[in-house]
């Protein structure tokens, strides 16, 4: 895992954290809409984006590399 998806992935974990502290005291429907319209889509987003990270960091790794290898 990158350092910044890494950070992400800890910023929507305490995202959902405070959420779920957030729910014991507010449950009504306004409070699940605003998880179903707000709170879901940026986790789902959030772990697209860790998703993609990932790949480009793996990609970065083997072009480093390559070039490394090309300067020797």
């Amino acid at each position: 895992m990158s350092a910044h998806s890494g950070r992400l992935q800890h910023a929507i974990k305490n995202l959902r954290e405070h959420w779920d502290r957030t729910r014991e005291s507010w449950d009504d429907q306004t409070a699940r809409d605003f998880e179903k319209n707000h709170i879901m889509p940026v986790e789902q987003l959030s772990r697209s984006a860790m998703v993609g990270m990932d790949k480009l960091s793996e990609v970065l790794q083997k072009l480093k590399k390559a070039c490394e290898e090309e300067r020797s």
